[in-house]
């Protein structure tokens, strides 16, 4: 059974679609497909800048099957929240200005629901953009590497009174406060996301949490970093 403290078994597959960064992310019980393509077309506010500068974007949904009850298909507000969260997240794994104008759009479906599905998805799609930006320097579309370092995001709580890292559904659903935490690739902060969903907590409780989340995300990143698929 696994410890409290320690993150869920992580299991990534490589597949064959029309992207070049083409993945399974599963983290636990939760299955995320993930994919990385591109293009030369730029959001309307960065069309026409004279300079090399692209961008990376991030789409998030989740299968109707990927939970029971079935999902209705259907993009809701909690899906457009967890995509641009997603996005924000991977920008900070590039260098934008080394992009040579291309756009890499990230995206990451549910296949299967089990807590920490935009961990996942955030997890997975480094990965799928590192593969990315890998093909097209390789293709000569990019002169350099924009690729800074892996992003990790690892969800931590308080359950019965103690910190406990990389919640599934079940302890998420019985945890007094729930922490959604992005690092990039040196362990600093790129996101916290938290909430008192029935307690409040303190600073010393908030610590705790922080800590065990860089800690989860150190074995994510040796994880990201070791995947040579």
């Amino acid at each position: 059974m696994r410890s409290q403290t320690s993150i869920r078994p992580v299991q990534i597959e490589k597949i064959v679609t029309a992207a070049p960064g083409s993945l399974i992310y599963k983290s636990g019980e939760t299955t995320v497909l993930c994919t990385a393509s591109y293009t030369t077309e730029l959001p309307g506010w960065l069309a026409g800048h004279r300079e090399h500068r692209g961008w990376v974007t991030a789409e998030y949904n989740m299968l109707p099957s990927s939970t029971f009850p079935r999902k209705k298909r259907s993009q809701d507000s909690r899906s457009i929240e967890i995509q641009r969260l997603v996005g924000r997240s991977l920008r900070a794994a590039v260098n934008t200005g080394r992009l040579n104008q291309i756009s890499v759009f990230c995206d990451c479906e549910v296949i299967k629901a089990d807590g920490g599905t935009r961990t996942a998805a955030i997890n997975g799609a480094s990965i799928a953009l590192k593969s990315t930006l890998d093909s097209l320097q390789k293709q000569g579309l990019l002169t350099e590497s924009p690729f800074v370092g892996h992003v990790a995001a690892v969800s931590v709580g308080i359950l019965r009174g103690q910190p406990v890292l990389d919640l599934d559904y079940e302890m998420d659903s019985q945890a007094d406060v729930d922490l959604n935490v992005v690092f990039d690739h040196a362990l600093n902060f790129v996101e916290i996301q938290g909430t008192g969903e029935r307690i409040t907590f303190s600073q010393v409780q908030l610590q705790a949490m922080l800590d065990l989340a860089r800690a989860g995300a150190q074995e994510i990143l040796k994880i990201q970093n070791s995947f040579t698929g």
